[in-house]
């Protein structure tokens, strides 16, 4: 068992690499910078996220992963090889790598996600479900005969399931999480202020003023833009509950989501999380007021789990501890998918 054994929490937003025996080595952004003319990787992660919307015509910077599954396979591979070498430096022996894929995948995603771990240098590669890691990484206790519910809210894909011994009892994942919420603020922005804004932009608003709870506090930010009537630059105020009005549309879909596991749940199970509490986990459940906005609609007690961006790493990080059990094919923590 090499200590060099890494877990990747391969997301639509972020990338987080968790090395064995050293913890989480790198959390950096999913996007990659090309130069179109040579094919030629210029950057990757941070470098290419500060280019994304600013590059001249022969530079472009992309996002392999679009909602929770690869749409670039080539750009994903370079991309894991890139972040392995930053991570592992020069090594003799290929690591194991356990990736997290979405609880709803198809055959051909998975099998895409396991080809582009051995092209970009893993000996083998073992998937594990995200809401299984999340759990994990929450610090749940998964083997037992009880019923846990986990809202995992990434960049591409919301995750919401019900674990028990160790396994997913039920599960639904939509094409509905972080990237979703940006849109809606750039929609909302457009129809009400007429204004136009950068991706960016609407990300750091979403981070400093988003919610889908009303504050305490009426919260404000200051926003640049181009507005459509004129095509100039115009700075304006946004505030808070404007931002929860901007997100009803997509909040509404998660919200149907943990409504229609819970529905498909047996009620021993229901009852279970009744007693535990719904666990939330992802950068989008840091989103002021989702936990409470849970809370509300379904009357089950919900709150985000510590450090929940990097709940997914942790969790295939303590799954590593396990790969040797993986092997035997009595773990059923991962699709016991191997390529040798």
């Amino acid at each position: 068992m090499s200590s060099g054994d890494i877990g990747i929490d391969l997301g639509t937003a972020s990338v987080l690499v968790f090395v064995k025996g050293k913890g989480i080595a790198l959390c950096e952004p999913s996007v990659v910078a090309v130069d179109k003319s040579t094919g030629k990787i210029l950057a990757v992660g941070s470098d290419a996220q500060s280019m994304l919307g600013r590059t001249p015509g022969n530079i472009v910077a992309v996002r392999p992963l679009r909602e929770g599954v690869i749409s670039d396979y080539e750009m994903t591979e370079k991309m894991i090889k890139e972040f392995i070498k930053k991570v592992l430096g020069f090594r003799l022996m290929k690591p194991n790598i356990i990736i997290c894929i979405p609880s709803v995948i198809t055959e051909v995603e998975e099998r895409a996600v396991i080809d582009a771990g051995t092209q970009a240098g893993a000996r083998r590669v073992f998937l594990i479900e995200e809401p299984v890691a999340a759990a994990i990484g929450a610090g749940i206790d998964i083997s037992k005969p009880n019923g846990n519910m986990v809202v995992d809210i990434g960049g591409g894909t919301s995750d919401i399931a019900v674990i028990s011994l160790g396994g997913i009892v039920e599960s639904t994942s939509i094409k509905v999480a972080g990237d979703k919420f940006d849109e809606s603020i750039v929609k909302y922005i457009r129809r009400k202020h007429n204004v136009l804004i950068g991706e960016r932009t609407a990300e750091e608003m979403k981070m400093t003023i988003g919610c889908v709870y009303p504050r305490p506090e009426e919260k404000t930010m200051e926003v640049k833009g181009r507005c459509l009537m004129t095509g100039l630059p115009r700075i304006f105020t946004v505030s808070s509950s404007e931002m929860i009005e901007a997100f009803e549309e997509v909040t509404a879909k998660i919200i149907e989501a943990v409504h229609s596991v819970l529905e498909r749940t047996a009620p021993e199970l229901v009852g279970d999380i009744a007693t535990n509490g719904i666990v939330m986990t992802g950068g989008g459940s840091l989103i002021y007021g989702f936990d409470k906005l849970i809370e509300s609609k379904t009357g089950i007690a919900t709150r985000v789990a510590d450090d929940a961006i990097s709940c997914v790493a942790y969790g295939t990080g303590k799954a590593l501890e396990n790969i040797d059990i993986m092997q035997d094919g009595t773990m059923n923590l991962t699709r016991k998918r191997q390529m040798m």
